[in-house]
């Protein structure tokens, strides 16, 4: 076939595949090979926690962690994989040794060993810095001068008697704890380890072991018995504790890079936890051969020609909720819950090219009998829609009694009223859950569905709670969507449902004059579902929903109008940015 003197199948500039493979533990030192289609990765360098010291030691720092979003790699390359070793333990005779952990390395990206314990000689600088005795001095962290930094300082014997108590070893989120001074007071706490789940996945996960996905945890400062003075506790994410008795310190966690716990007078320390990498590869395949340089000048003629690369983007779509049923109505559904995050399939976004973004809208509120609730709105991105939450229905007989189906189904009313189904119209995972059922006894409504669970059937005379939402931490840090409303009472006594967790409004209540109090609108910006209405008084209202897109820290990204944002992610994140979506608009990659 002619194709302007170059030799090769015609092929589209299209990048058409895109995905995540599951994360790979290493912990110890080896080789990692990159897969055929792996383009970039992410990853978690852990350095192996430094050593307790003896004899009422300061407690290890923990190893340094690093963690990179979306760091470029080679595909079919062979990286080695350098696990630190924790600091050895010190025998209780040996109060002048100071001992680091060692640091770790894989695909360029190193950390540093953490700071040993000081007792009859000063701590360690390290990835977090080890805890000092019986000085006020302070022993810093992230050794290695990266931003962000890779740990913290540790804690000091300030205030209290000389030679009587130690400071904590310094920990990947927080510093190490001072020495409480006083007979009565306790040596520093190891600060604590920072978590990793918003990059790898909520715990649990096969490749995270002991401590859920936190690490770099410090250890505790040792004790002293004899005034009473007990030892710090380690930090969350394998620090070990300093010993309260006269014992050894507590060894940090292996495979966390948690720092050792210092030992009670004349006794041992805790060695440091090893460390620990973990990859994630992020692949794509692209269209293979070569295009026409007629095609090529077509698609620079139309525009549609870019050297901005394609870039490969998480995403959570939360719709908008639905409005709770009047008179003892039934909670309203929340909006549809769809994300790719953690570890579902990303989508490949054009470069140069700008993605409208529609946040759905709440559902109305509805007063009086016979009303049933306004479902809410759709949100889109891209190819991804997910639906609103069906409304809550309303006391009397059918067709008002039963809730309304949409991405969670709107809770049903006196009598008999079914729950709407849920995940409407289907997608697979669900993207919501159905609302529960009315009885023929009292006058109440059932729970809306949440992205979760589904709501609540009426329990007796009491209104029925909201199905959960969902937690999801694409944003950095974890927040509830997609909560389902609380069903409504007539009767003045029984008690009115809760909203579901992730934004849901509670149900109104009935009163002795009459009347009733109007349901809890759900949560803005969460989906949530509003709650069924107390007698007259009126529905709460659908909270609106939210569009949110994560992308590595190479991309260029931009969100309009100004209320939307794109920040940059903190460590533990690795400088991932992060599109948010509070109303609709654009985002241009």
């Amino acid at each position: 076939m002619s194709n302007g003197g170059i030799i090769g199948p015609v092929q589209n500039p299209i990048v058409s595949v895109a995905s995540t493979t599951s994360a790979i533990s290493f912990t110890s030192s080896t080789t990692y090979t990159s897969g055929p289609q792996a383009r970039f990765i992410n990853i978690l360098v852990v350095a192996g926690g430094g050593a307790g010291a003896s004899d009422i030691g300061g407690g290890g720092g923990a190893g340094g962690l690093r963690s990179i979003c979306s760091q470029p790699i080679n595909a079919i390359t062979a990286y080695p994989v350098v696990i630190g070793s924790g600091g050895a333990g010190n025998p209780g005779a040996n109060f002048n040794t100071v001992t680091p952990g060692n640091n770790s390395s894989a695909t360029g990206i190193s950390s540093s060993g953490g700071g040993g314990g000081g007792s009859g000689v000063s701590a360690n600088p390290g990835g977090s810095g080890g805890g000092q005795r019986g000085t006020s001095t302070i022993t810093s962290g992230n050794s290695g001068s990266f931003s962000p930094p890779e740990g913290n300082a540790g804690g000091n014997a300030v205030g209290a008697v000389p030679g009587s108590a130690a400071g904590g070893g310094g920990g990947a989120g927080a510093v190490g704890g001072n020495a409480t001074p006083g007979p009565g007071g306790s040596s520093g706490s190891g600060g604590n380890g920072s978590p990793v789940t918003s990059i790898f996945g909520a715990a649990p996960q096969p490749f995270y072991g002991p401590t859920s996905g936190v690490y770099g945890g410090g250890g505790g400062g040792g004790g002293f018995t004899s005034p009473g003075r007990t030892g710090g506790t380690g930090g969350t994410g394998g620090g070990g504790a300093g010993a309260s008795t006269p014992s050894a310190g507590t060894s940090g966690t292996a495979n966390t890079g948690g720092g050792g716990g210092g030992g009670n007078v004349c006794a041992p320390s805790g060695a440091g936890g090893s460390g620990v990498v973990i990859i994630q590869e992020l692949t794509k395949t692209v269209a293979p051969g070569v295009w026409s340089l007629n095609d090529a000048y077509n698609y620079k003629k139309s525009g549609t020609w870019t050297t901005t690369p394609p870039t490969l983007v998480d995403y959570l779509v939360v719709a908008g909720g639905a409005s709770g049923g009047g008179q003892s109505g039934g909670g309203g559904g929340a909006g549809g819950y769809i994300t790719s995050f953690p570890g579902g399939t990303k989508l490949t976004l054009t470069g140069g090219t700008s993605f409208p973004i529609t946040v759905g809208g709440g559902g109305a509120s509805a007063t009086g009998p016979s009303v049933r609730g306004n479902s809410g709105n759709p949100s889109i991105f891209s190819t991804i829609t997910s639906a609103g939450g069906g409304g809550g229905g309303s006391r009397n007989s059918a067709p008002v009694s039963p809730g309304i189906s949409g991405g969670s189904g709107g809770g049903g009313s006196y009598p008999l009223g079914t729950g709407g189904s849920g995940n409407t119209p289907p997608v697979s995972p669900s993207q919501g859950s159905a609302g529960g059922a009315g009885n023929n006894c009292h006058g109440a409504g059932a729970g809306g569905g949440g992205a979760s669970a589904i709501g609540a059937s009426i329990p007796g005379a009491n209104g029925g709670n909201g199905g959960a939402g969902s937690s999801n931490s694409i944003s950095g840090s974890a927040v509830s969507y997609a909560g389902g409303g609380g069903g409504g009472v007539d009767n003045v006594g029984p008690s009115a449902g809760s909203g579901g967790a992730g934004g849901g409004g509670a149900g109104g209540l009935g009163l002795p004059a009459g009347g009733g109090t109007v349901g809890t609108a759900g949560t803005v910006n969460t989906g949530g579902g509003g709650g069924g209405s107390g007698a007259n008084a009126g529905s709460g209202a659908g909270g609106s929903g939210i569009v949110i897109i994560r992308a590595p820290g190479s991309a260029n990204l931009t969100a309009s109008p100004g209320t939307n944002t794109v920040t940059t992610l903190p460590a533990p994140a690795g400088g991932c940015k992060v599109a948010t979506f509070t109303v609709s608009g654009d985002l241009t990659t």
